[in-house]
């Protein structure tokens, strides 16, 4: 039986769980990634070398890394942080070896493909743009009219800002899409989009024209994997029906098949009949499943692979325990 070609979008802590999901499922994996980080050692990366950010696709990688000793072991180098007050304070191993690879070979897919081979990923992880990108945002509250918006520009900074984010846009506008992820999306059985950080994470690859372009072209099953709940900063105070309107409102006649909800984070009652007639928004049924973790408020990569797997055609394999920390 030909393995399932999954395809996940995302970036950050919400793609991790996505392809530690969907690697149970098939050894066809591809991650597309999200490519405007600004903070930390990516930032400081993109400032110095104008490289795209490699900390998201550092951790695509890890997540798909292979399950021998060797595998797991270059996993656990790559996802290594230097400590100290020097000039490597702070960066991961992985973001540099990136930054290198790109540097010799001229491009970032190459780079990404041959570390890769040293993980022994299975699948592919590919940048959705092959250029960094900038988020701006519509922010209001912050200014003693309300009804006032002010423009905030990063990624780092829409994450946190008090304010509430309206909209957002990419800069450069109408950015050029990675052609082997384009070519993914439209050869996939089933893409993944979510869960993530909402504004900075997920909205993005609907943003870029080409990518769009190809998830309303493929014929594969499409799943929204909504957040467990709002996320302080950018969604405070979002519920779970707010998400859906606000990626309509980016995305107009986007359409997915499925909706997977956490069970928990939305009790049975109005909410429900909301949420309902939210994600007929995209012509899509919304599935109540039990996906968080135990343990964190996150999502949980064996029962996530569970409720995907009526969609594959494919059986969980054995459960992996997640080493890799999200420094």
């Amino acid at each position: 039986m030909t393995a399932p070609r999954i395809v996940a979008l995302g970036g950050g802590h919400g793609l991790y769980a996505t392809l530690s999901a969907a690697r149970r499922l098939s050894a066809d994996v591809t991650a597309v990634v999200t490519v405007a980080d600004d903070g930390g050692s990516s930032g400081r990366l993109r400032a110095e070398l104008g490289m795209i950010p490699p900390g998201d696709l550092r951790m695509a990688l890890a997540a798909l890394a292979g399950e021998d000793p060797r595998s797991r072991l270059w996993a656990d180098v790559v996802q290594h942080r230097f400590g100290g007050n020097g000039a490597l304070a702070g960066h991961s191993v992985g973001n540099l070896v990136l930054a290198g690879l790109t540097e010799v070979l001229g491009d970032p897919v190459l780079a990404l493909d041959e570390l890769g081979r040293v993980l022994d990923v299975a699948g592919r992880v590919l940048p959705m743009s092959p250029v960094a990108l900038d988020i701006e945002a519509d922010v209001s509250g912050l200014e003693e009219d309300p009804r006032v918006s002010r423009v905030i520009r990063g990624q780092v900074a829409v994450a946190t800002t008090p304010g509430k984010v309206r909209r957002v846009r990419l800069r450069p506008a109408d950015p050029p899409a990675t052609e082997s992820a384009v070519r993914a999306i439209e050869r996939a059985d089933l893409v993944v989009l979510g869960p993530g950080s909402w504004f900075s994470s997920v909205l993005p690859h609907v943003l870029v024209p080409d990518l769009f372009a190809a998830l309303a072209a493929t014929a594969a099953r499409k799943v929204l994997v909504l957040n467990l709940g709002p996320e302080p900063g950018e969604t405070a105070g979002f519920s779970a029906e707010r998400h859906l309107h606000v990626l309509s409102q980016h995305a107009p006649g986007f359409r997915v098949h499925h909706v997977v909800v956490d069970s928990a984070s939305v009790p049975p009652g109005s909410e429900r009949d909301h949420l309902a007639r939210a994600a007929a928004l995209f012509g899509a049924d919304v599935v109540y499943a039990d996906v968080a973790s135990d343990t964190l408020r996150t999502h949980d990569p064996a029962k996530l692979a569970d409720v995907v797997a009526s969609w594959t055609g494919g059986t969980p394999s054995s459960d992996r325990k997640d080493t890799s920390s999200w420094p």
